[in-house]
């Protein structure tokens, strides 16, 4: 266990990659959102005052743990860390950075709620579909942060192994994929179904 803690502490030797560029790139994209609904406040619906740039810290996270895999990788096994550990100790990263962003998230979406979207209506961490209960609400934020993550350590593996290729094999595989399902839903007329089941859960509003 302890190498598997040592192993997480050698990547948080450059803290600001791995917690502090992702709280820079939120507040830089929240304040620009704020700003920009702001300035638009008469003109857009409150309905319509509705962000997806929450996103971006999740992207940042799959990009963190894809330079995990091509950079801190290497540098591992070089210090004679086992593949094992290596990936026991990027687990247990993964795991703390996505309690700690989610935390986060939560506490920005309570003052999101109490504020009315940051005096302007907007809806950045407060989306309409997101559930009320706070502890559901955590997990809703947490969720995607060990998918993204994982999906970079992924993406990581197979650039290692297999270089740009391999990545660009992934990439279009992986929107076969998901155009795949789109068109099945799109052919069987699911649409109403997806859109009843959102409209009918828990909603935060600010």
């Amino acid at each position: 266990m302890r190498r598997v803690v040592d192993v997480a502490r050698i990547q948080t030797v450059n803290w600001m990659t791995i917690f502090g560029w992702p709280l820079v790139i939120l507040a830089v994209v929240m304040a620009f959102n704020i700003l920009v609904f702001g300035a638009v406040v008469n003109d857009v619906p409150p309905d319509n005052r509705v962000t997806g740039a929450l996103i971006s810290i999740y992207i940042v996270m799959l990009v963190t743990h894809v330079q995990t895999m091509t950079q801190v990788f290497p540098l591992a096994l070089g210090m004679s860390v086992t593949r094992r550990a290596f990936y026991a100790g990027t687990g247990l990263l993964v795991l703390v950075q996505s309690v700690f962003f989610s935390a986060v998230l939560l506490v920005l979406h309570t003052i999101e709620v109490a504020t009315g979207g940051w005096g302007v209506g907007v809806h950045f961490t407060a989306l309409p579909f997101l559930p009320d209960d706070p502890f559901q609400l955590w997990l809703t934020y947490l969720v995607p942060f060990l998918v993204m993550s994982a999906a970079g350590v992924f993406g990581g593996v197979v650039f290692k192994r297999w270089g740009s290729a391999g990545v660009y094999t992934l990439s279009i595989g992986a929107a076969v994929v998901v155009g795949g399902l789109v068109l099945l839903v799109t052919w069987q007329g699911w649409w109403p179904a997806v859109g009843r089941s959102s409209s009918t859960s828990p909603r935060s509003r600010c």
